[in-house]
């Protein structure tokens, strides 16, 4: 697969995320997949980001850079978002945060196998920290 191919994948894989299309997850991950060494299928996968979108009505995958070589993609995607209630362990009742998620995937047969994140929750505390409103 060519760089400018699995750029193009994962492309789509990000509209399909921001679309809300987690029924079509299929095309661009694989049957079974690893995310941070938890195995999955790809449909725990989907359902896991179904109801990421629950959690987060406006949650909307931005890439701000991306880099394709070979069979892997390195992104940093920002975020800034709503989560209602709790999010990362965070008490964070409705209000919006800003933060930063780099994550690599490796490709096999143009579909994603293993996912590695690491999300910003400094950025997120430091946020709420700054935020005057309680968070009851």
């Amino acid at each position: 697969m060519g760089a400018e191919s699995i750029e193009e994948t994962y492309r789509g894989y990000i509209a399909a995320l921001n679309d809300r299309r987690f029924d079509q997850l299929s095309r661009f991950v694989h049957d079974e997949v690893v995310r941070n060494d938890r195995s999955m299928s790809c449909e725990a996968y989907a359902a896991e980001r179904a109801e990421e979108a629950r959690a987060i009505p406006d949650l909307c995958y931005e890439v701000d850079l991306l880099v394709a070589d070979g069979d892997h993609v390195a992104a940093r995607l920002l975020f800034e978002c709503t989560p209602t209630g709790e999010f990362l362990g965070l008490p964070v009742n409705g209000r919006t945060v800003r933060f930063a998620e780099h994550v690599f995937y490796r490709f096999r047969e143009c579909r994603i196998e293993h996912v590695w994140s690491l999300l910003d929750v400094e950025a997120v505390r430091a946020a709420l920290a700054a935020d005057p409103l309680s968070s009851t």
